[in-house]
């Protein structure tokens, strides 16, 4: 089943998802509607990384998350069921196409109530946030030359232990041997991944989960 962690060989990824939550019917069923949408259905996150998004923020106890770059849903659909009694997701985009068949699935899986999607540019969307430091949780998948300016936006509202969570981050091993010159998007996770491990008000660990995954800590 495809997307999948890239560093994985197809029977390693076979065997993880067997050892892992199962997705269900209404995650299936995304998996497949995006599938279909050609090329840019490898947008929508690899099913072992729902599952480890799911239990980080039940762990988490989170009850106030964000995401920016929600695509066809199924990260926020995971982030959601993870949610606590009461607790509500942000997400952040730009495309009323992909979103519809991000709503329909969340309707289906019963959490579409503990969704907000917001279309427009997220650094609006963001920066008409209240500054208190309330998030609990906050995931980042979108445009790439837009992830310093949203983690800028993000950390100060993060609470003191509240984890900010960054996609794509080794850009398919690129990041260590790609040409930064010809591909914008490369320079851009490169520079962002120097900053943020540079930023002092996180502690962050990059994790080789599908296309890479940081994991900050707000300090």
């Amino acid at each position: 089943m495809s997307p999948k962690s890239f560093l994985l060989s197809d029977a390693i990824h076979r065997y993880i998802l067997d050892h892992s939550m199962p997705i269900d019917e209404v995650q299936r069923s995304l998996i497949e509607r995006t599938r279909a949408l050609g090329d840019v259905s490898g947008m929508q996150i690899a099913p072992e990384q729902g599952a480890f998004l799911t239990i980080l923020t039940a762990s988490l106890g989170a009850r106030r998350a964000v995401e920016v770059g929600t695509f066809t849903g199924y990260s926020a659909l995971c982030i959601a069921r993870g949610l606590g009694d009461g607790g509500r997701l942000l997400c952040c985009d730009v495309s009323e196409e992909w979103t519809s068949i991000a709503q329909a699935h969340w309707e289906q899986a019963g959490v579409a109530e503990r969704i907000d999607l917001r279309l427009g540019p997220a650094t609006e969307t963001l920066r008409a946030l209240d500054d208190s430091a309330t998030i609990d949780l906050a995931f980042i998948d979108a445009d790439k030359r837009g992830y310093q300016d949203y983690a800028e936006q993000l950390i100060p509202r993060l609470r003191p232990g509240g984890v900010l969570l960054v996609d794509n981050v080794l850009w398919h091993g690129a990041v260590i041997e790609g040409d930064g010159e010809s591909d914008g998007d490369l320079a851009h996770i490169r520079a962002f991944n120097d900053w943020l491990a540079a930023n002092d008000a996180v502690d962050s660990v990059m994790l080789p989960i599908a296309d890479g995954l940081t994991l900050a800590r707000r300090r």
